[in-house]
């Protein structure tokens, strides 16, 4: 390849002053770590933040992302290393695609995962769209993950540092986002980097605290913000056994999640009981022990694939699944039912699955992602 076309650290054959590249910047260190990185090496950055709900009230609140705190402190990035900055109100289309859905979901008596829609529905389609109408060459974003190219194109892997990968959260990246998205620090061996980083471009969050929260649920309070959301949603009900035997009341079943122990108000039954299934049109909450939470056959839809070959081309997938953001791959068969469904069978039980979650597959021995799925009820 001539040396004026080799290719630059994003991947294109040209100077990096030639190729701009939009940055959705959260206000957190790692997005702003990507912005100032690509700005240091010459790239034409813009930084863009999503005003994603009223901020006014979480102006003080830590320990989420996208809040009036978080706006100015991209702000402040952007003003450091001298590159335009924008903020986006997005909150009508947050709401719509994330949050309504959320409620509902809590509603039917799933778990769900709204971070995963966001990614989805909010930053790799609406803010991914913006990015082409300002006529950027690609978008980057902090997330701890990785694209590699493979014979046919555009690969998902999961980051350097097991601790930080955030594949979980991105399996419903398509193809065609991944075509144009760009993950700079999933190469990274640790978050300590990141922070170095930080600190050596100046940068006024080198030292702010990770996010914890889901950004539009204050403290993990996620019962306060259905009740919020839907009036009248939390109504008493009663804790029953698999055999329907009443054993207690419950404030409202939007209280409790599939797998939890503590907090039922139960006690003194002999073994432990945990919360094994949830139904909201009854109102009841039923109990059961350990070994009724376990789960080998999963239900899965809305599947989004990125192997090389088509999804339903064989009956079988030998692969590993993640059920919960928080666990390991496991072993599994996946069986294709259709285009974007299938039943998951794991090959040891999981505790604790639940409807709303998501079903990630993972190459065996590979760090790379073959999409993934929603976990329903069957």
């Amino acid at each position: 390849m001539p040396r004026d076309l080799a290719l630059n650290s994003l991947g294109f054959a040209k100077p990096p002053s030639q190729t701009r590249v939009v940055v959705a910047m959260s206000g957190g260190v790692d997005s702003s770590v990507v912005a100032a990185m690509l700005a240091e090496e010459g790239y034409d950055v813009v930084g863009v933040t999503l005003q994603l709900y009223d901020h006014g009230a979480a102006l003080a609140k830590k320990g989420a992302c996208c809040a009036g705190r978080d706006i100015h402190d991209a702000r402040r990035v952007a003003e450091t290393m001298g590159f335009p900055h924008y903020v986006l109100d997005y909150e009508n289309t947050f709401r719509e695609a994330v949050i309504e859905e959320f409620a509902d979901a809590y509603l039917a008596g799933a778990t769900p995962v709204p971070c995963i829609r966001c990614n989805e529905r909010v930053k790799f389609k609406d803010l991914l769209a913006t990015a082409k109408d300002l006529e950027a060459d690609c978008m980057a974003t902090g997330h701890y993950i990785q694209r590699k190219l493979g014979e046919r194109g555009p690969e998902l892997h999961q980051a350097a540092d097991p601790a930080r990968d955030q594949s979980y959260f991105l399996f419903s990246t398509t193809p065609e986002q991944l075509s144009y998205l760009r993950f700079p620090l999933g190469h990274l061996a640790s978050k300590a980097e990141t922070r170095a980083l930080a600190a050596r471009y100046g940068l006024p969050v080198a030292d702010k605290p990770d996010s914890q929260d889901i950004c539009f649920v204050p403290n993990g309070d996620y019962a306060a913000v259905i009740e919020k959301l839907r009036p009248g949603a939390a109504d008493p009900g009663e804790i029953v056994d698999l055999d329907g035997n009443t054993l207690g009341a419950h404030p409202g079943v939007i209280h409790y999640t599939i797998g939890q122990r503590k907090g039922l108000g139960i006690g003194g039954l002999g073994e432990p009981l945990y919360v094994v299934k949830l139904d909201p049109a009854t109102r009841r909450v039923i109990v059961g022990p350990k070994a009724a939470l376990s789960t080998r056959i999963i239900p899965v839809r809305e599947i989004n694939w990125l192997g090389d070959a088509r999804f339903d081309s064989r009956p079988e997938w030998q692969l590993q699944v993640k059920v919960r953001s928080t666990r390991p791959p496991r072993e599994a068969v996946i069986r294709p039912t259709g285009p974007t469904t299938a039943e998951v069978e794991l090959l040891a039980p999981e505790d604790g699955v639940s409807a709303g979650q998501a079903c990630v597959f993972y190459a065996p021995e590979s760090s790379r992602i073959h999409g993934g799925g929603w976990i329903w009820k069957g």
